[in-house]
C-alpha cells in the first residue's frame, strides 16, 4: 500500500491560521468538566501542490493533535469534590492551540460551508489537554503525528 511520505523533510504547514481552524459550529455545547477542541484541518495538497489520496488526507484528519480550544466546561480545572479552581488553575483558554492526547474524547466531524475538507472535533476531558502551543508559527512547524 504506497502512501504519500508525511515526514518529507519536516516540511511546516504553510497555511494561514483561518485555514487551519476555519471557523465552523460544532453544533453542541460542551458540559461538565469538558473541553471542546478543533483539530487543525487536513492538508488537501502536498507542498508541492500534489493532490493528497482520501487515504492520506484522513490519516492526517484522525492523527492530529494539534487543536484549537473551542469551549470549556464549567467544571474544568475545579476539584470534583469541592468545586474549587485546580491551584495551578485552568491550562488552558478559549482560543488557546493545544496538543491533545492521540487517542482519546470523542471525535465527530463536520462539513463546513466553504466546500473544503471536513472539519474535526474533540470532547475531552480537561486533563486531555497535554500542552499548550506557544504561538501559531509554532503550531506549523508541528507534524500531524510522528512516524
Amino acid at each position: 500500500m504506497a502512501m504519500y511520505d508525511l515526514g518529507v523533510k519536516d516540511e511546516p504547514d504553510l497555511r494561514s491560521e483561518q485555514e487551519c481552524f476555519p471557523e465552523v459550529d460544532p453544533g453542541v455545547e460542551v458540559l461538565g468538566d469538558r473541553v471542546l477542541v478543533q483539530l487543525r484541518r487536513e492538508k488537501t495538497t502536498s507542498k508541492g501542490g500534489i493532490l493528497l489520496v482520501d487515504e492520506t488526507k484522513q490519516t492526517l484528519r484522525f492523527n492530529e493533535t494539534v487543536a484549537k480550544v473551542c469551549e470549556i466546561g464549567k467544571l474544568a480545572y475545579k476539584s470534583p469534590d469541592t468545586l474549587e479552581p485546580w491551584i495551578e488553575g485552568p491550562w488552558c483558554q478559549i482560543g488557546d492551540l493545544v496538543r491533545t492526547i492521540k487517542y482519546g474524547g470523542d471525535r465527530f466531524v463536520v462539513q463546513p460551508d466553504d466546500g473544503g475538507a471536513p472539519v474535526v472535533f474533540i470532547t475531552l476531558q480537561a486533563r486531555e489537554i497535554i500542552s499548550k502551543i506557544k504561538s501559531f508559527e509554532a503550531a506549523q512547524k508541528m507534524k500531524a503525528f510522528v512516524d
